[in-house]
């Protein structure tokens, strides 16, 4: 039979995801473009695939099977793409990669910089993603490795097929208004209540899971003010005087920002990670690029509350003095 390797991979992705609108926004595809390859995929299979449920198409039980053996299909793909790119015992070709918005400003120049001077034939192809879909993308395959977070208060579900590398480890400090607070030192979530509303993302986000679950374990629940997933949004309304928000040193980086930063007495913080598929270990290009990862560090360069604004961080490379 004639099939390609995104009409198999719309089949799994149909099975992992449940509906078409959802397949179409993990592949980068309209429904409709879905909708015509999984309609190909089951003349070529010459049984029926699909069966139509309300508004919704859902797997027959031949469709499941199917799933199944596509994505061993595409597993057994995978792995002839790496036996190429060993035997040509170089890195070079390509490698797709997912970054989320803070990791595309501050990660993402560094990383293709350093990689494309040591490694003058790999061609890296970036595109951004929200960051809690960055590992169905590398699950899917619709990229080949990516840039995430992670949160220890909430972990993200493993998936086998999934490799995890933590590469940072940033802590949460409180972002208030200029002079809002009294004190200049650390400060406790407990003591936030009002009038000090929050500026926080929606709680089916992981980032906004994870904060509400240390306020929780801290004795309160944050008055939400405005629900943002947008960091720079975030940044921008707290300098304003509107709310408080958590931040980490990358996501200051991310806006210059006049705002007074305070350690937190609870320890709240997240993981920079490289997500990557497990059987894509093997693939020297793909090692490549997360070897360079690795060895970029994030140097946090702090301020103090009311000091003036400015950068607050840079990538620094293993071995800078920070000068």
């Amino acid at each position: 039979m004639d099939w390609t390797s995104v009409q198999l991979r719309s089949l799994v992705e149909l099975r992992r995801r449940g509906t078409v609108t959802a397949v179409a926004a993990a592949l980068g595809y309209t429904a409709g473009a879905i909708s015509q390859q999984l309609a190909v995929l089951e003349r070529t299979a010459g049984v029926p695939l699909l069966r139509r449920v309300g508004r919704r198409v859902e797997l027959t039980d031949a469709g499941l099977a199917f799933a199944g053996h596509a994505q061993r299909i595409l597993d057994i793909e995978a792995e002839a793409t790496a036996a190429l790119e060993r035997s040509a015992g170089r890195v070079a070709g390509e490698v797709q990669m997912a970054v989320f918005a803070t990791a595309a400003a501050e990660i993402l120049p560094v990383l293709l910089a350093r990689a494309g001077q040591r490694h003058p034939g790999l061609v890296v192809r970036s595109r951004e993603l929200v960051v809690d879909d960055v590992y169905g993308a590398v699950a899917s395959g619709v990229v080949d490795l990516a840039v995430g977070l992670e949160y220890p208060d909430v972990p993200i579900r493993r998936d086998p097929s999934l490799r995890v590398v933590p590469l940072h480890r940033e802590r949460f400090s409180l972002a208030v208004p200029t002079g809002l607070l009294a004190t200049g030192g650390p400060v406790s979530l407990a003591g936030t209540g009002p009038p000090l509303g929050w500026i926080l993302p929606p709680e089916d986000t992981h980032y906004g899971l994870a904060i509400r679950t240390v306020c929780r374990r801290a004795g309160i629940e944050p008055e939400l003010r405005h629900e943002v997933v947008d960091t720079a949004v975030s940044l921008a309304l707290v300098e304003a005087g509107i709310g408080i928000s958590t931040v980490t040193s990358l996501m200051l980086r991310l806006r210059p920002s006049r705002f007074d930063v305070h350690p937190l007495t609870e320890v709240f913080e997240r993981d920079i990670v490289a997500v990557l598929r497990s059987s894509a270990e093997q693939r020297p290009n793909v090692a490549a690029v997360v070897q360079v990862l690795r060895e970029l560090q994030l140097e946090p360069v702090g301020r103090q509350p009311g000091q003036e604004p400015g950068r607050v961080g840079q990538v620094l490379d293993v071995g800078d003095t920070g000068t």
